[in-house]
Parts: structure tokens; C-alpha cells; sequence
């Protein structure tokens, strides 16, 4: 079924009967399986060929698969291949790739690594010199391996493999991360810089290695891969690498606006098998005027959050004012054991004295904000604490989104205190997390982060009650709070269609892995493209790392990543329909 439009709806029974549909990809039986393609892995790990058409010929020699040595016969001596042979070529030229150049990818992602592309203040992404820096990296590597390149006004890098026809299917990705901490702490305690690759036990540490530069780093590679091996293309392979993806998509608005997307396309910034459904991103943001406190009293200064509104911190912090600080500090730890105990005990509150004032920190576990329940949110702890505490804090704008914080969000993340909670059947419960704090001249900002499945209610109708609910609270605290809530649409597409079926193929047989459409709390560019869907880099039922402050990549997960973009690449690029 052909989508023309960025957005699919479908009704639930519609999508429980696409998805129990058979996958006819997957019932082909003449096609390299997973532990045909560790074989070949394994028996030309130490000796890898010099080019993809002497590694056919290795493999030729080597097999006893008739049907196989037909294929690379029929390859080598450009004659069509079609059906399981098709399959199979394009399988072993992603094989090769990962033989090949493994160990150039990883050596790429630490250069790109090494640059720190997050946002800077309030400057945009396209004035960033560190974006700038970045394009110029990608234009080298582009000029490098014989590819297109074309810098869209720092707003999008364009990397293109030119095919026979004047068809092109889309690849996006984004190069933009989010901010890091100068250092990170492992907890074996190893000190980490996330702007340097560290291997260590099968991972590559450093920020953007899961979020999302490795997808970088192995389609370039891919692609050098399909034109020196002069592999034939019919459809144009188009890179888009993104650089405003972490904060708002500006980039690829300004992108879409000065050019025609393929109409098709695959984005690698979500998880496998293949994603047809995410939820849609929003921010809660409430806003509450710098007041000055009395002066006697214990005097909350500051509290620390995440470095965006869509990473959850390991650690939140709130640095106290007293005139006895030894003692406060004293009784906020006795009280902070007591709450960590009566709230599952699966965090830390440590509170000391440094330079005469108390800072009391809760340790949590840092997530990605689509995927709270894999981390553990230090913001709600803490002032989840400090609500609850005997001490009588003096009155500012702090005790003032103490209150607000604790009253409509407490430790739930699916807005059952905001009485907006709702889960879809496919894609899962709504989600709120407090995750940012930011005090600025006049006021101080808490943002909470939204992940809204399809419902009964549009995004902007959901938007409307928590705004509702949250004016009524302020009206009811008499507090002096503004609020803004916005909420993205949703994406839900059509688990149809033979692209989509290639990209399950793909997966489920080099893995060995369930190969079915999933759904995703997080939310990408994907929604912005006609037909398209995520295919990677997250490999389903392990934690994903990406904004975190231990973000890494599995070697081995990289090195699938390289082979299945080949192999998708050249399939796509060259099956006969894509609907």
C-alpha cells in the first residue's frame, strides 16, 4: 500500500490485522540465514578480500550451495539475478562490508565523536562553528569514497550515490547531539571524556556513539562499499544528515521547504526491526518569577536538572542556604535515607557542606526521556524530598515548582495526577517526565517532557487539558506560574508494502531475531517524511543509551549496523517496487 502523505492513520483494528498479516520476505528459504553468515564471517575474519568480486569468488570456491555459486556466477559475468539470488548477493556484499571496513567505521565515529555538536546557548545550530566543523568532516570523507556532497546552508549535509534512473530513496540521520558533562563517571568507576571514543568490554563509550553517529559513520562507509565495488544502483542513494534534530528540527524544515524529499524513505534514529509508529513530543513548560526569599530560614538557591528537556539526569542537585548548615545538612540526610527507603530504595541522597552551603543531590540512573521506566528520574525524587521535609524553607521560586512538581506529577511519569493518563494498544501508555530547570534574569523555567500515543484526543486537545489543569492549579495556589504546553502529532503508519518487508527480511534473517513492526515512544524526523519508517540502530530488548551519561554502542550492534545498511542500500536500490 502506497502512503503519500507524512502521516498514516489507522485504526486499531486496522493495524491489528496489517500486522498479523504474514511477511512474505521471511518465508523465503533459499536465502544466508544467520549461522550461514557467522560461518562466513568467521572463516574470512583473518584474511579479508581486497574487493567484493574476489570475495564472490572465495565464497564461489568455498561453498557446496549450488544455488549460490549460481548466483555469484551469474553476478560475476553481469548477467540479472532475481528471487533468492537477488537476496543472497546483496547479503554477502553487506558481509564483506563489515569484513572490510569494521574497523574503519569505528575509527570514523571517533572523529566525529570528538567533535561536540550540541547546541550552544541561544545561538542557532547553523552559526554553530562546531556544525560547521562537522559538515566539513562529512564533505572530506564524501570527497574521499567518490560521493556527492552539498552543505544545505548548515542546516542539512547531502550525501549522494547517484543511480541509472532519476528515482532516489531518502536516508536521514541526524549529526546533532545533545549536550554532556566535561566527564563521566562509570560505575566501576572509570572516568570517561564523552567526547573521546573509550572501548571498553565490547562498548564504545562517548556522546553520539548510540545517538547518532554510528548510523553515520556505517552508511558513508555502505556507500564507498556499492560504488568502488561499481555494484550496480538504479534508484539514487540520498544521505540527509540532520543537525537540528535535538532541538526542534528547524533544519530539516528549512530543508523540506528549498527541496523535494524522495518518496521514500528509511531514518536511523530509532530501533529495529523496522518503527511504523511514534508518539508525539511535547514540552510542559511552567514558568514562576525570580522572588527574592525573607532572610531568615533555611533558603533553596538552586536546583540542577538535566542538560536538555529530553535527557533524564543521573543526577539532580539543590544547594541550601542556612545559618547552620552542619546540622541541616545533618537532618536532610537522615530525612533523605528515610524517603529513598519509603520510595523503593533504588537511588542515593547524599547531602554534605561545601563552601558553607548544603548541597543535597539525589542520584538516579540517566535515560533517554522516551524510555523512563529504563532510568530512574533523580528530578521528582528530589524534590519529592524536599516537599515532604520537616525543614521550613523560606518562600521563592523554588519552594514555588517544588509544590508544582510534587502536585501534578509526584513520581508517575503517565500523568495520572494531571488526570491525562492513556495508553494505545500498539504504542503504549503516555508518558510525562520532569527533567529541566533553568533560572533565568526574570523567572525560572521547569520543563517536562511528553511522549503522547495516538488517542481519543488530537495533540492539540490533549495540550488544551493539561494547560486547563494546570491554569486551575495555579488559580487554586494562587501562584503567579505561566504555563505553555505543545504537543507534536503522532505518527502511526501502515505496516505494508515491499520496502518495508526488505528492511524486516534483512533483520530477521542476519539476526535471528522476531522481525515485526514496533512502535516507539520516541520521536524523530520520520514524521516529516513521506513513507517513511525507522531501521535502527537500537536492538530490541537491550537498554538504549542515547542521551545518557554513560551513552555507548556495542561494538557487535555497529557491526550489524554496517552490513544491514548495505544490504539495504543496494536492495532498495535496485528491487523493482518499493510499494
Amino acid at each position: 500500500m502506497t502512503m503519500n502523505t507524512p502521516l498514516f492513520m489507522l485504526s486499531a483494528a486496522a493495524l491489528a490485522v496489517s500486522l498479523a498479516a504474514p511477511v512474505q520476505a521471511q518465508d523465503e528459504t533459499g536465502t544466508l540465514k544467520r549461522d550461514e553468515i557467522q560461518t562466513l564471517l568467521t572463516a574470512h575474519a583473518d584474511e579479508v578480500p581486497s574487493n567484493f568480486n574476489e570475495f564472490l569468488q572465495q565464497v564461489r570456491e568455498e561453498s557446496s550451495n549450488a544455488e549460490l555459486q549460481g548466483a555469484v556466477e551469474s553476478y560475476l559475468h553481469d548477467e540479472p539475478v532475481e528471487g533468492d539470488d537477488f537476496v543472497n548477493l546483496y547479503r554477502l556484499l553487506g558481509i564483506y562490508t563489515r569484513l572490510h571496513y569494521g574497523d574503519d567505521v569505528v575509527d570514523l565515529l571517533g572523529e566525529m565523536v570528538a567533535i561536540p555538536t550540541d547546541k550552544k546557548g541561544e545561538a542557532p545550530q547553523h552559526e554553530n562553528p562546531e556544525i560547521a566543523r562537522f559538515g566539513e568532516l562529512i564533505e572530506a570523507k564524501a570527497e574521499e569514497f567518490g560521493l556527492e556532497f552539498r552543505n544545505v546552508d548548515n542546516r542539512v549535509f547531502e550525501v549522494e550515490l547517484p543511480g541509472s534512473s532519476d528515482e532516489a530513496f531518502g536516508i536521514l540521520t541526524h549529526g546533532d547531539t545533545v549536550p554532556a558533562a566535561d566527564s563521566w563517571t562509570l560505575e566501576d568507576g572509570t572516568e570517561l571524556n564523552p567526547l573521546e571514543i573509550t572501548p571498553k568490554d565490547g562498548r564504545l563509550y562517548g556522546r553520539g556513539t548510540e545517538d547518532d553517529k554510528a548510523s553515520i559513520a556505517a552508511a558513508l562507509y555502505a556507500m564507498k562499499t556499492i560504488r568502488e565495488n561499481e555494484v550496480p544502483l538504479n534508484r539514487t542513494i540520498r544521505l540527509m544528515i540532520e543537525t537540528t534534530e535535538e532541538t526542534g528540527g528547524e533544519g530539516f524544515a528549512y530543508y523540506q521547504e528549498r527541496n523535494e524529499l524522495p518518496a521514500y524513505n528509511i531514518v536511523l534514529d530509532s530501533g529495529y526491526p523496522a518503527v511504523i509508529a511514534e508518539n508525539g513530543f511535547g514540552t510542559i513548560d511552567a514558568y514562576f518569577p525570580r522572588v527574592a526569599a525573607p532572610g531568615d530560614g533555611a533558603v533553596i538557591t538552586e536546583i540542577t536538572g538535566g542538560l536538555a528537556t529530553n535527557q533524564i539526569p543521573a543526577t539532580a542537585v539543590a544547594t541550601i542556604q542556612a545559618d547552620d548548615p552542619e546540622a541541616l545538612s545533618e537532618t536532610l540526610q537522615a530525612q533523605g535515607d528515610a524517603y529513598a527507603k519509603a520510595n523503593g530504595g533504588d537511588f542515593e541522597v547524599t547531602s554534605e557542606v561545601d563552601d558553607g552551603a548544603v548541597t543535597l543531590t539525589v542520584k538516579g540512573k540517566s535515560a533517554h526521556s522516551s524510555k523512563p521506566d529504563s532510568g530512574i528520574n533523580p528530578v521528582p525524587r528530589l524534590t519529592g524530598l524536599l516537599g515532604e521535609s520537616e525543614v521550613a524553607f523560606s518562600a521563592n521560586h523554588y519552594t514555588a515548582a517544588i509544590a508544582y512538581l510534587n502536585g501534578n506529577y509526584g513520581l508517575d511519569y503517565h500523568g495520572e495526577k494531571l488526570g491525562v493518563a492513556y495508553e494505545h494498544d500498539f504504542m503504549g501508555p503516555l508518558l510525562v517526565s520532569p527533567t529541566y530547570l533553568e533560572l533565568g534574569d526574570d523567572r525560572l523555567r521547569v520543563a517536562v517532557n511528553v511522549r503522547a500515543p495516538v488517542g481519543e484526543r488530537s495533540p492539540d486537545e490533549l495540550a488544551g487539558d493539561i494547560r486547563d489543569t494546570l491554569t486551575a492549579y495555579a488559580e487554586q495556589n494562587a501562584s503567579t506560574m505561566e504555563v505553555d504546553v505543545s504537543i507534536r502529532d503522532w505518527m502511526l503508519r501502515d505496516p505494508q508494502g515491499a520496502w518495508l518487508q526488505t528492511l524486516l527480511n534483512i533483520f530477521g534473517d542476519t539476526t535471528g531475531l522476531p522481525a515485526k513492526p514496533v512502535s516507539s515512544a520516541g520521536s524523530t524526523t520520520a514524521k516529516l517524511l513521506p513513507n517513511a519508517i525507522n531501521f535502527g540502530p537500537s536492538m530490541p530488548g537491550e537498554d538504549y543509551t542515547g542521551h545518557t551519561s554513560e551513552e555507548f554502542k556495542k561494538r557487535d550492534n555497529l557491526m550489524l549496523d554496517i552490513q544491514m545498511f548495505t544490504e539495504m542500500f543496494a536492495r532498495i536500490g535496485n528491487q523493482e517496487r518499493l510499494d
